[in-house]
Formats: C-alpha cells, structure tokens, sequence
C-alpha cells in the first residue's frame, strides 16, 4: 500500500468519525489528541488533516480516486464501518455516508451489506442476554435482576475476576490480529463487560447506559477504535490471514497491552461503581479508573503469554458468538 493510500484512508476514517457531526466535545478532544499522537507515525501531517476533514470538510470522492487496488478499497471501507459502528448501530447518516462511499469505492453491493452487517452484528451482540453456559457465565445466566440485592453481586470474588481478566486477555488477543472486524470487536467486549457487572450488581441495563459510562471514565469509543486502527494501518498489519499473528505479535505488542489495560481497568472500576450502588461522583471515577489503568499496564506483561495463545484460537468468523459469550 502507498503512502498516498494510507493517507486517503485515514481520511476517510476521520470522515466517517465526523458523518454523524459526532457533536460530543469530549470525543472530538479525543479524535484530535490520536491524530496528535499518530502523526510521528504517519509520516506526514495528521494533525493537519484532522483539521482539513474537520473544517474543509474534504471531497470524498477526490479521496477516494487515489485507492488504486481492490485490498485498498476493501480497507478504506471496512474501517469506516467500524468507526461509525463504534458507538453502536449506525444512524441515518452514517448509512448515507457508507453507501457513498461504497459507491464511489466500486465495492460490490453484496460485499459492502455484509461487512456493514457484520459490524452492526457485533454492537447488538453486547446487549444480548447471558447465555447459560459453563463457568461465569452460567452463574450470570441463573440469575435475575430481580433476585438481586443491589449493589451486592451475584459472582463470587473468584467470578468476578475470571469475567474481568477472560475480558482484557481477549480484547488484548484481537487487538494481535491482523484483520479489521478483530478490531471491531473490541468495543462491544468492552461495553458487554460492564453490561454483565452492572447486571449482576442487580441493576436493570439499558443500552445506554454501559456506552454512557465509558464516556463518563473518558474512554471514547470512535477515538478508541480510531487508534486501535490507526496504529495497525501505519504499522502495516491490516489485511487477512496470510500475514499470520506471528507477524502482528512483536510490533502490535505495546497497543494489546494497553488495550488490556484499558479492559481491565474497566471492569475493575465497574465492579466498584455498582458494589458502591452507583455513588461514585464523575470526578471520583475518573480518578479511580486513572489509577486502576495505571495498575493494569504493569499487569499486562504478566499475561502476555496467555493472550498471544488467546489470538491463535480465536476464529473471526464467530466474533459476535464470542461477544454474546463473554
């Protein structure tokens, strides 16, 4: 892939960032500091072209006219799926923004539907109900909301644990491999964790709420997603199965460990908001959270093992099955 490739997908990825106005300014902030952070990277001016996408507002189909090759356009495509997807099921605008763009990129009408379905597949999979399968999640499975004290989990301490870290190692494993919809399953993992902790907690979930509690902690989803991506499109690891995770493990080492950080520390600050009966004050969060991360990056290297075997038996074919699973 050219240089001038790479540089019109990630046009295209701020510009499905922004296909909604994603009017949130925190979200935006966070947008702006990955462009910051990945310009070194990219070899040319990132934070520049957040701001041309931002207030020039690109023509998408002079963006677009660079992508010479099919794998190129398939790419270009994929990601926008999965930004506008990373914040749930796409809206009216961003719809029309990918059938454009599937459109201007020539992709078949069939190809384009099913990455577009696959995407939205993974999103409802974080609300799906507990399945009762063996281990944590028959345990979340037999019992109700309402049989529940709140506040008092219905996981022993070992339970809880094992969901928090089974968790961060799988969210660390598909961030080793090579192919765009393992990063799309990251979020829904993230969102289906504290869905689970609040849920056994005995509090009755919403779809909102679990999204709304990442941002209340400062993790942004599309900004999120966008650097997660980002750092496998600069790095070159995008692409199918043929590079194999071998390739991916040693240069993609730094991100699934923040990645498994970033899990992990969410699942530990949501047990302590829902044990607490949901108490805990903005700022308090934030601070909790912030010092939870900083725990679980050097936690990380302590599994790196265990999640390098994780990517070579996840299969993603069966994501959402894994998702819904969790």
């Amino acid at each position: 892939m050219t240089a001038e490739e790479t540089r019109s997908i990630l046009t295209i990825a701020l510009m499905a960032a922004f296909a909604d106005g994603l009017k949130d300014e925190g979200e935006r902030a966070a947008v702006k500091r990955i462009a910051e952070a990945l310009g070194p990277e990219a070899g040319f001016d990132l934070p520049g072209l957040y701001r041309e996408v931002l207030l020039a507002k690109p023509d998408l189909a002079q963006v677009t006219a660079s992508l010479q090759s099919q794998e190129a356009r398939q790419l270009a495509y994929e990601m926008a799926v999965g930004v506008c997807d990373a914040d749930g099921v796409q809206g009216p605008a961003e719809k029309a923004f990918l059938g454009r763009l599937a459109e201007l990129l020539a992709l078949p009408s069939a190809a384009a539907g099913a990455t577009s379905a696959r995407a939205d597949e993974l999103a409802e999979a974080a609300f799906a109900p507990a399945a009762a399968t063996a281990g944590v999640g028959a345990s979340v499975a037999a019992s109700t909301v309402s049989g529940t004290v709140m506040g008092k989990s219905n996981l022993s301490e070992a339970e809880m644990d094992k969901l928090i870290l089974n968790a961060a190692v799988t969210n660390a494993a598909l961030e080793l491999l090579p192919e765009t919809i393992a990063s799309m399953a990251i979020i829904p993992l993230q969102i289906r964790l504290v869905y689970r902790i609040g849920q056994a907690h005995g509090y009755a979930m919403d779809r909102t709420h679990a999204k709304d509690f990442l941002a209340t902690l400062g993790v942004g989803l599309t900004s999120q997603y966008l650097e997660q991506f980002g750092r496998k499109l600069l790095g070159g690891m995008l692409g199918g199965l043929g590079g194999g995770i071998g390739r991916t493990v040693g240069r993609q080492a730094a991100s699934s460990g923040l990645t498994f950080a970033t899990t992990y520390a969410l699942g530990r600050v949501a047990q302590r908001y829902y044990a607490a009966g949901r108490t805990m004050d903005t700022a308090t969060l934030k601070q909790t959270f912030a010092g939870l991360l900083d725990e679980a990056r050097s936690l990380a290297p302590r599994y790196r093992e265990q999640i390098e075997q994780k990517a070579g038996t996840i299969d993603t074919r069966s994501l959402a099955a894994l998702v819904r699973q969790s």
